[in-house]
């Protein structure tokens, strides 16, 4: 297994792969924004949509490859706004149903996170479906969950779901995030 950071170009060759990622990661009920079924053509246009971020260097995005195969991916969103350039969103943290339950999750969390903390960014923030697998996830990878908003967005069979908010504080030059 191989977790790449993608620049435009290699966004690009891999937005076939992503798309599907996209498309199975909504069928199988995960909450990341779209509902069911979601067809592969508005998969992939967002997932095109997406390379004018990364260029513009306000979307970083990560995949996660094994035997040729996009098997997960991760992003960090970047504001531009001046006044909260410390910190950056969690945004998109994916993995196929058939990669599930080997650690990947983990690994793309944790590449993400060193990223951030490279790049000087502070404070991660996310969101994610109250009760969902993920939030055991952030939950053990030492993560603070804030609280949650009800009926915030629809899970992916369209029904609304309450939306717990997350952060972490990332260790800055010189400090431990202990």
């Amino acid at each position: 297994m191989r977790v790449e950071r993608l620049d435009v170009t290699e966004l690009h060759a891999r937005v076939e792969e992503l798309a599907d990622l996209l498309v199975d990661t909504v069928d199988g009920g995960a909450s990341v924004g779209f509902l069911a079924p979601l067809d592969r053509a508005q998969a992939l246009a967002w997932w095109k949509e997406r390379v004018a971020g990364v260029a513009a260097g306000r979307l970083a995005v990560w995949a996660a490859r094994d035997a040729g195969r996009t098997l997960g991916t991760v992003g960090l969103a970047f504001p531009d706004k001046p006044n909260s350039r410390h910190r950056a969103e969690l945004v998109k943290l994916m993995v196929h149903r058939d990669a599930r339950g080997r650690g990947l999750g983990r690994t793309l969390l944790t590449t993400a996170e060193s990223a951030a903390a490279a790049a000087g960014v502070t404070l991660l923030h996310l969101d994610t479906e109250t009760d969902s697998l993920a939030e055991r996830l952030y939950d053990t990878a030492g993560w603070t969950r804030v609280g949650a908003i009800p009926d915030y967005a629809a899970s992916p069979d369209a029904v609304l779901r309450p939306t717990s908010i997350y952060y972490k504080r990332l260790a800055g030059p010189g400090e431990s995030d202990d």
